[in-house]
């Protein structure tokens, strides 16, 4: 290992930032078009670049000798809330992706927990994320577990 830098994403590492959610992307779903690639080149750039602006997403990027090497992010919303508080903030990770040559170096442990950290300073309550089998040593060991309540889905 070499020099390690973990910095909070801003607008000047969002198109790294792009790039390598499409690769954890293709990683994760398969083969993506060139065409197809810069139309989400696109659109995650307007969203991200949007997102930060306002408040509902950060992020982090760990270099290793000056070249980025893991990222992970996470979408912040608010909603209504309950008797014991009228508006939550929840926090989704999503992104989180290592180069496969620096993988398990404890790379993604720096950026979850500095993703958990910054959480917590902007009061969120709850943090939720979809893992692959791969991640999902990593994430519980943080205390990720199955959700308190039911979660169902419907894609429209």
């Amino acid at each position: 290992m070499g020099l390690i830098e973990l910095n909070l994403l801003d607008r000047g590492k969002i198109s790294s930032f792009v790039n390598y959610r499409i690769e954890y992307l293709e990683e994760m779903q398969g083969f993506i078009s060139d065409s197809y690639k810069e139309i989400l080149r696109e659109k995650f750039n307007a969203y991200f670049t949007g997102a930060i602006d306002e408040g509902r997403f950060f992020g982090y990027v760990l270099k290793e000798d000056d070249k980025e090497v893991s990222f992970g992010g996470m979408v912040l919303k608010e909603i209504p809330g309950d008797i014991n508080k009228p508006l939550y903030t929840e926090g989704e990770i999503l992104n989180m992706y290592t180069l496969p040559e620096a993988r398990k170096k404890g790379y993604s442990s720096a950026v979850l927990k500095a993703l958990i950290d910054e959480a917590e300073r902007r009061g969120v309550s709850k943090i939720s994320l979809h893992t692959s089998k791969d991640g999902e040593r990593l994430y519980r060991s943080f205390g990720f577990c199955e959700p308190a309540f039911p979660v169902l889905e419907r894609g429209l």
